[in-house]
C-alpha cells in the first residue's frame, strides 16, 4: 500500500495520489484503475472505493453529484494487476440517478458498489455538532510519533509504517505502537491532503472516500487493546458507507471522529463522521471489518 516516488515533496505526494485516482476509460462505462507505483501486495481499499467511485461519476452527467455509496469488498485486490471497474446505469431520474460498480481483476469481482447522485437542492437542515478538540496545529503528525517508537516496532513493519504519504494525519490522542492497552472505542484525527489540488469536485470526493478506510477499522480495536502488529491478529474491511454531506475540500483540514459501539463474532461496527474546520458535519462513514485473532 506505498505511495513511494522519487519525489517525496508534498506537491509530488498528492499529484502521485490524484494521478492514481485518474482512472482511464476503455469503452463506454468500462474504466481501468492504475496500480500504485511500488505497491505490494494487497490493494487498499479505500483505493478501490475511490476508483469506483470515480468510475460512477464519469458516468453521471452534471449537476447530480453523489451524496451516497455502499460497498462490499468480496476478495483482495492484488497490487500486481491493474483494476477494471463495470459500470451499470440502472436509474436516471430528473433529481437522482444511481450506480452500480463492479471491480474485477483477473476476470473475478473483488468489490461491489452502489453509487446514488443527487441534483442539488435546498432542504431542512440540522446537523451533529463538531466535538471540542485541539486543533491541528497543536498536534503532531502520524508519522511524527511512529518515529518516537520505531525501535520497538518490529523490522518487518518498519518501511510501511514509515513511508511518506499523500493522507497527513494528526491524531488527536495518540495511541501507543508498543505498548497499546484497552481504552473507550472512540478517537478522532484530523487530516489532509499534503498539498494543495485543483477545483474538481469530483476528485476532492474521490480523494475523501480513500481516506475514509483509513484509521477506521482500527477503532473497534481500541476496548481490547490490540493494534496492526498485534500477534496472530487478521483483519480486513467487510463493507464501507459513505454519505457525502455538504462540499469539502480534501487539502483542507478535516476532523475525522470515530466510534465503535460492538464487535463480536469476529466482526467489529465502525462509525465516522467528518467535519470541515469551521464545524460543518460534510460526511458520514460506517464499516463493518472482520477482526480474528489466530493462533
Amino acid at each position: 500500500m506505498s505511495l513511494d516516488t522519487a519525489d517525496t515533496s508534498p506537491e509530488a505526494l498528492a499529484q502521485g495520489l490524484v494521478d492514481l485516482l485518474e482512472i482511464e476509460e476503455v469503452d463506454t462505462d468500462l474504466y481501468v484503475g492504475k496500480r500504485q507505483p511500488g505497491g505490494v501486495g494487497r490493494v487498499f481499499g479505500g483505493q478501490v472505493i475511490a476508483q469506483a467511485l470515480q468510475a460512477a461519476q464519469r458516468s453521471t452527467e452534471s449537476p447530480k453529484a453523489a451524496h451516497s455509496l455502499h460497498a462490499y469488498f468480496m476478495r483482495p485486490g492484488n497490487e500486481d494487476y491493474p483494476i477494471v471497474y463495470r459500470v451499470v446505469r440502472d436509474f436516471e431520474g430528473r433529481s437522482f440517478a444511481t450506480r452500480r460498480v463492479i471491480a474485477m481483476q483477473k476476470g473475478q469481482p473483488i468489490l461491489n458498489m452502489a453509487a446514488s447522485f443527487q441534483t442539488p437542492e435546498d432542504g431542512l437542515h440540522h446537523q451533529d455538532a463538531m466535538p471540542d478538540v485541539a486543533p491541528p496545529e497543536d498536534l503532531r503528525t502520524d508519522r511524527e510519533l511512529r518515529l518516537e517508537s520505531i525501535d520497538g516496532i518490529p523490522e518487518k513493519y518498519r518501511a510501511h509504517m514509515l513511508r511518506q504519504r499523500p493522507i497527513e494525519i494528526r491524531p488527536v490522542n495518540p495511541r501507543s505502537w508498543i505498548e497499546p492497552v484497552p481504552q473507550p472505542a472512540a478517537h478522532a484525527n484530523w487530516f489532509r491532503l499534503v498539498a494543495p489540488i485543483g477545483d474538481d469536485p469530483a476528485m476532492h470526493r474521490a480523494i475523501l472516500s480513500y481516506a475514509s478506510d483509513m484509521a477506521l477499522l482500527g477503532t473497534a480495536l481500541l476496548p481490547h487493546g490490540f493494534n496492526w502488529i498485534t500477534p496472530g491478529l487478521q483483519t480486513a474491511s467487510l463493507d464501507h458507507s459513505l454519505w457525502l454531506h455538504e462540499d469539502f475540500r480534501a487539502d483542507d483540514w478535516l476532523l475525522y471522529a470515530c466510534d465503535a459501539p460492538w464487535s463480536g463474532h469476529a466482526r467489529g461496527f465502525n462509525r465516522g463522521r467528518i467535519f470541515s474546520r469551521d464545524g460543518r458535519l460534510v460526511a458520514s462513514v460506517a464499516q463493518e471489518g472482520l477482526i480474528r485473532m489466530r493462533q
